[in-house]
């Protein structure tokens, strides 16, 4: 086993997780019934979060084989968080719980787009309903300081009310 990976399993890249189906064949990845995820060297795969009504980009987060699995078992979102190195059920601490609609996996099984319905409504831990609630500026403008446009006028929650004194988890 390799202690550093999420999975604890040397061989993450290859979709060998418990659980899964071994990969075997590119028609069996693309083409076949069977969900055999193909998780990084660090044994994490990207998922993409949207909301499910309006189609609203929320997040990007990983998982690692376990949140895959207790993703899939409880219909609510799960992560592995890369600042804090553990497993991380969105919502447990919040309360804005992401129940899952919908989970796709991408051609060659390497990237999940899972459509959820939040509880509260939000998302992001900064307080806004997504993630992405900043634009970057193209063209002409794109050289401006303080260029970042925010899309979202108002935060959803308070984090310190939510959060209390915990630590933020991005990381310079």
């Amino acid at each position: 086993m390799n202690p550093a990976s999420p999975t604890g399993n040397a061989d993450a890249d290859n979709g060998d997780s418990a659980g899964f189906a071994q990969r075997v064949s590119v028609e069996q990845v693309e083409e076949g019934h069977e969900l055999a995820p193909k998780f990084d060297a660090d044994g994490l795969i990207p998922a993409i979060t949207t909301d499910a009504d309006s189609g609203e980009v929320l997040m990007l987060g990983y998982m690692n084989a376990e949140a895959l699995r207790r993703t899939i078992a409880t219909g609510e979102a799960h992560y592995w968080s890369r600042s804090r190195q553990c497993l991380w059920h969105k919502g447990a601490t919040s309360g804005f719980v992401q129940r899952v609609v919908e989970l796709r996996i991408d051609d060659d099984q390497d990237a999940l787009w899972m459509r959820v319905r939040i509880e509260g409504g939000a998302s992001c831990h900064v307080g806004y309903r997504s993630c992405f609630y900043r634009s970057v500026p193209l063209g002409d403008h794109a050289a401006e300081a303080d260029a970042l446009r925010f899309v979202e006028d108002a935060k959803t929650f308070d984090p310190k009310a939510v959060y209390g004194d915990a630590p933020n988890p991005t990381r310079l």
